[in-house]
């Protein structure tokens, strides 16, 4: 019997809790503590949105355990219930250890899986199975994102260390990615650019916003 689609890939949205002074601290001078943190949850549902038009099974992972629930994150759980999105927590002290965790857990279960960052808005359900179907070729996919990094990671076979040593958060990190594959003998493809939000001006145009 053939899977059905949406059990054949999995899709793992990474998001921090929404507290204010803790994220998008790039938009505070613009928008203010709260106002950044208004903007990281509509951010985080958009993006929720477009994976869950994708098809696929969608789980939400959350950057740390919590002793109490942030308030601003209640838009956000209530909308992963509509959808019975299920909810973990990513696993490792630096990014490249807890993409790698997630990806081996998600492949422990499905035939491939990736990584979509909450800060994404470009990535549609389209990309995402676009992104899908290049799995079928390669280990790896990456979607690039304008300014050097990337917007998705997918993989369908997972080696040791394989995003060790990658200078997260700069204009490195795809470039250095992709040759750490290069020398793990990891087969992958880059899908054509996207962009995230991290400035000003990508919050003004993912809000239409002009940014003159």
């Amino acid at each position: 019997m053939l899977l059905n689609p949406d059990v054949s890939a999995l899709v793992m949205q990474f998001s921090k809790w929404p507290e204010a002074g803790n994220v998008k601290t790039r938009l505070m001078p613009e928008l203010g503590a709260n106002g950044a943190m208004e903007a990281h949850v509509t951010l985080s549902l958009a993006v929720l949105e477009n994976l869950v038009a994708s098809g696929y099974t969608v789980r939400f992972m959350w950057d740390r355990a919590v002793d109490e629930t942030p308030q601003g994150a209640l838009p956000v759980l209530q909308r992963l219930e509509v959808h019975g999105v299920g909810q973990s927590l990513q696993q490792g002290k630096v990014l490249g250890e807890r993409m790698q965790q997630a990806l081996q857990s998600g492949l422990r279960e499905f035939g491939k899986a990736m990584i979509v960052g909450s800060d994404c808005p470009s990535v549609d359900a389209d990309y995402v199975r676009l992104a899908v179907s290049a799995l079928d070729d390669v280990d790896v996919v990456l979607g690039p994102s304008e300014d050097g990094g990337y917007v998705l990671i997918g993989a369908r076979r997972v080696i040791p260390d394989m995003l060790a040593d990658v200078a997260w958060g700069t204009e490195k990190a795809l470039e250095q990615t992709c040759a750490r594959l290069t020398q793990a003998g990891v087969s992958f493809t880059l899908l054509p650019q996207k962009w995230d939000v991290d400035e000003p001006e990508d919050w003004r145009r993912f809000t239409g916003q002009s940014s003159g």
